[in-house]
């Protein structure tokens, strides 16, 4: 009851697209949102099991106040041995990979919100009042800034020295990577009511490709933002706007040509790169996660923390992992024979990518993790909500 009436609350405040400020102060309604479709049952406790695999902490660095316990996107990226993190107060920090020493920092002064995203040489983010910044991946040194339509809360992508901005009022902006110049942009409209979060684009040659609130997912030309073709991956059902949230917050992959997304209560689908055609959909997974992939599988933590292994194919699933049961996974990042999750404890869970069973844990905070992790060379990159940024290795 509690939760309705706050959710009421929220409807009455604000829509979709405000900043975050009005939404976090309705004490409860991010946990609402974050919660998936029904978290009225607990997070699973955590058990005891034979581990197989023994997890080793390379090394642990606080990186500033993280998302300082707002519903941002900001997660870290690799660009020249170095790990690049942003924090909710504008700190962005550089970190060699193998020893974790800071080689470069900057305080923006922004209250970032989407990032870490990474060109050529530079580094990009975007920020709650509409700023975007971008940075040399080398030094830290400012290149430029820009104003875009609204808060940017997906991270933004680069290609072809043209920087992508998906604003949370519907509006994919293109820039100039070099100067910050405005080439083109393209306006969509969004839902009254969605959950907090917008999947970043995914270029594919000379197309962008945008999901929506609204279940649509949409191709634009690279070159000038012209419209190419549309898609729909699930179609809103029921009379209340809460009944109708089909969200495509789940930043899509492509695989030889191949567009995996997922949605909130909309299902999962492969979609033809080339027309928008649809190839297979399954209607019975949601998440607002994320997806992963080896050279046969997708991988997808769902609404009820259940991890899937679907086959590409035709999307059939073929082993789910429920044993972590609403603790809030990150999307499944995949290497060798694992598949690795965070959690809402701090906890970093590896599975068995050949039947999902759970292998080894390791706690490396007590504060929830929320960006998928990150691994190059076999290790494990964690970046938590507080800041936290740790090195880990199974042995």
């Amino acid at each position: 009851m509690r939760r309705t009436l706050l959710l009421l609350t929220a409807l009455s405040l604000t829509a979709c697209t405000t900043l975050d400020t009005v939404k976090d102060s309705v004490s409860g309604i991010s946990d609402y949102f974050s919660g998936g479709e029904d978290n009225a049952d607990p997070p699973a406790v955590l058990t005891e099991y034979t581990a197989e695999v023994q997890i080793e902490k390379l090394w642990s660095s606080s990186t500033g106040v993280g998302a300082n316990e707002q519903t941002v996107k900001l997660a870290p990226a690799i660009h020249n041995q170095k790990i690049i993190t942003a924090d909710r107060e504008g700190l962005v920090q550089a970190r060699h990979l193998i020893t974790g020493d800071k080689v470069w920092e900057v305080e923006t002064e922004l209250r970032l919100s989407g990032g870490v995203g990474l060109g050529s040489e530079t580094v990009i983010l975007g920020s709650s009042n509409a700023d975007v910044i971008a940075l040399n991946s080398d030094t830290g040194d400012k290149l430029w800034t820009v104003k875009v339509s609204s808060e940017v809360l997906a991270i933004p992508t680069i290609a072809k020295h043209v920087v992508i901005v998906r604003t949370t009022d519907g509006t994919v902006t293109a820039l100039n990577e070099q100067t910050g110049a405005k080439l083109w942009s393209y306006e969509h409209n969004v839902p009254a009511l969605s959950i907090r979060g917008t999947g970043a684009p995914l270029i594919i040659g000379d197309k962008v490709i945008a999901g929506y609130d609204n279940g649509k997912l949409v191709a634009l030309d690279l070159r000038n933002g012209k419209f190419a073709w549309e898609t729909t991956i699930s179609i809103p059902k029921g009379r209340s706007e809460v009944e109708r949230l089909v969200d495509l917050d789940v930043d899509p992959i492509e695989i030889n040509d191949v567009i995996y997304i997922a949605s909130y209560r909309g299902g999962i689908a492969a979609i033809s790169a080339s027309d928008g055609d649809g190839m297979w959909r399954n209607e019975n997974i949601s998440s607002y996660s994320g997806l992963s992939n080896d050279f046969r599988y997708l991988y997808l933590s769902d609404s009820k923390s259940h991890v899937w292994q679907i086959d590409q194919r035709n999307g059939g699933g073929l082993w789910q992992q429920k044993d972590l049961h609403h603790r809030r996974l990150t999307a499944p990042a995949t290497y060798q024979n694992y598949v690795v999750v965070g959690d809402f404890e701090g906890y970093v869970h590896w599975l068995s990518s050949s039947d999902g069973r759970q292998l080894g844990r390791i706690q490396v905070t007590d504060s929830p993790i929320e960006a998928k992790p990150v691994i190059v060379d076999d290790v494990v990159y964690i970046y938590a909500k507080d800041g936290t940024l740790a090195a880990l290795k199974a042995r």
